[in-house]
């Protein structure tokens, strides 16, 4: 007979199997990463009330699950940080087992967030981000190598290469488009954000696949889970500088240049920006800040479901 108290579940997953463990019962199960193993893995939850469902970011092994489990209070935690949880409790082996008992013992002790899961179609635009990011690279260190090129069939195939790359480019930012334009929530996501001064296609883009959350947050927790928050350092009476750490790196830099462009054309972020120069704070610091007004401004016209207007104040 079933426990009838809330579980906390932790899922150690790897590219053929779901190691389960149900917190505190210390019930576990094995499960395949297959479609029919997600299928029974949900079957065999149902024997609770799961409060949550914790499990690491693995690339590619958990996004099927992700996908799988939408509608359960989910949430996918750091590996580093789950890491050392482990060494804090003092255990050293590490095997699926242990990593899934660990997991649901640390959601079930800190008690992280549920955020609303990506949907099919931001998930789908985040791997059509990623891969466009790459292709980006690419072509900016293959434009760093024809600089130091003198053959003129090595300087032939590399504009080749980078005419490819431009094609492929220009073919995601269609397909990326066209996936936003059918859906209407993304569609909408997209008109608000790209209404903000400063904010383009491109970064609207990434803060849609990769920040779903933005909506439904807190100003300070959007700030935090961007990375731009400020990190205080502080013991005794000694009292060091605050700095940024952690968040999603690739919003902060999709967030840069438009950062650098808000603080020059949108007049709300253009009086920010001066005033805190005007006080001697470090350019880096200025631009930081603007970041940060940026990332919650988004979030506070996505929660009121509007668009961005100069403010007459």
């Amino acid at each position: 007979m079933s426990d009838n108290l809330s579980q906390t579940i932790g899922i150690d997953i790897s590219k053929a199997s779901l190691d389960c463990h149900a917190h505190p019962t210390g019930v576990e199960r094995q499960f395949a990463n297959t479609a029919k193993g997600h299928k029974a893995l949900i079957a065999w939850l149902r024997q609770w009330p799961v409060e949550r469902i914790a499990y690491e970011a693995t690339g590619t092994y958990h996004r099927a699950l992700e996908a799988a489990l939408t509608n359960w209070p989910c949430v996918k935690l750091n590996p580093e940080r789950a890491r050392r949880f482990a060494q804090a409790t003092g255990t050293l082996a590490k095997t699926d087992r242990i990593d899934a008992m660990l997991l649901a013992r640390m959601a079930a002790t800190l008690q992280p967030p549920v955020r609303p899961a990506r949907s099919a179609q931001q998930a789908q635009m985040a791997e059509l981000i990623n891969a466009r990011d790459g292709l980006v690279r690419d072509r900016t260190a293959l434009k760093n190598r024809e600089k130091n090129l003198t053959i003129a069939f090595l300087k032939r195939q590399c504009r080749q290469r980078l005419e490819q790359i431009d094609r492929h480019i220009e073919t995601l930012d269609t397909e990326i488009a066209n996936l936003i334009a059918a859906d209407v929530l993304l569609a909408r996501r997209h008109q608000i954000l790209t209404s903000i001064a400063g904010v383009g296609r491109l970064t609207a883009n990434q803060l849609i696949a990769t920040m779903p959350e933005l909506g439904s947050l807190e100003n300070k927790q959007a700030a935090s889970l961007a990375g731009l928050a400020p990190v205080a350092r502080q013991s005794g009476q000694w009292k060091g500088k605050s700095f940024i750490r952690g968040g999603r790196a690739n919003v902060r830099q999709a967030l840069y240049m438009p950062a650098l462009v808000a603080a020059r054309y949108n007049p709300d972020l253009k009086a920010k920006y001066q005033q805190l120069l005007a006080a001697g704070k470090p350019a880096k610091i200025t631009i930081t800040a603007v970041m940060r007004k940026l990332i919650v401004t988004a979030n506070a016209l996505l929660k009121a479901d509007r668009c961005w207007a100069q403010s007459l104040a």
